[in-house]
């Protein structure tokens, strides 16, 4: 998918801790660990407000759109 999730690097850039913005904003470890991964079919706007209002940054910091990418994975798996 063209879709890059970049969660784990503005976690990083905060200095935050998977484990500590799950409780923040009310989601499993599993669910933010699948978010973190890309290994979801889409995410609650709810949701990426409240992982923006933790971290204080804009979905755009969260979410990259890559088209070149996912071209250059479907050519590897086919």
């Amino acid at each position: 998918m063209p879709i890059v999730v970049r969660l784990d690097v503005m976690l990083a850039k905060r200095k935050r801790r998977s484990k500590d913005l799950a409780q923040a904003i009310g989601i499993t470890e599993a669910n933010l660990s699948l978010l973190k991964s890309g290994k979801v079919q889409g995410v609650r706007f709810a949701t990426l407000d409240a992982i923006c209002r933790e971290l204080d940054c804009q979905p755009g910091d969260l979410l990259e759109y890559l088209p070149d990418h996912a071209t250059e994975r479907s050519r590897r798996a086919g």
